[in-house]
């Protein structure tokens, strides 16, 4: 019995999608007349002038791939996989400087001695790093712009 509903209705349309179906194709093609007001309306009446839209150069910041690296302040311990990362020669676990440059990620101690991250990556660098506020010539004057 469920096999011939289930065939009736699929061979045959019922009488409101017939009605459906004319009614759609009757409004096919139609374009209510406050549609072509609007476009008129819309038609520039003359071109918009071209503008340099840069910053003059003085304002402009290096885009990443012209710079060597970037850093950032961490005065914060660090914990990775459970474990409080530390400098590996003066023992230091805080205020750390974060560096990244060419892929790699290294701490900074406050003394000066700088080890390799492995378990950080770009990613989590840019995750965490604020905005710059700075862009310096030299790694010195970098390090003295954040104090170290």
């Amino acid at each position: 019995m469920f096999e011939r509903i289930r065939r009736r209705h699929a061979t045959e349309p019922s009488e409101m999608q017939r009605r459906h179906y004319e009614l759609w194709a009757r409004l096919e093609g139609q374009v209510p007349p406050q549609v072509e007001q609007m476009r008129a309306e819309l038609q520039p009446a003359e071109p918009a002038p071209v503008v340099d839209d840069f910053l003059p150069p003085e304002l402009r910041v290096p885009s990443h791939d012209q710079l060597d690296g970037r850093m950032m302040p961490w005065k914060q311990p660090i914990v990775l996989d459970g474990e409080m990362v530390a400098c590996a020669e003066c023992g230091a676990y805080r205020d750390w400087l974060i560096l990244s440059t060419r892929d790699q990620i290294w701490l900074r101690c406050r003394t000066g001695h700088q080890q390799h991250e492995a378990r950080l990556d770009t990613a989590w660098y840019n995750r965490h790093a604020g905005p710059a506020d700075a862009t310096h010539a030299t790694f010195e004057d970098c390090l003295r712009h954040l104090g170290h």
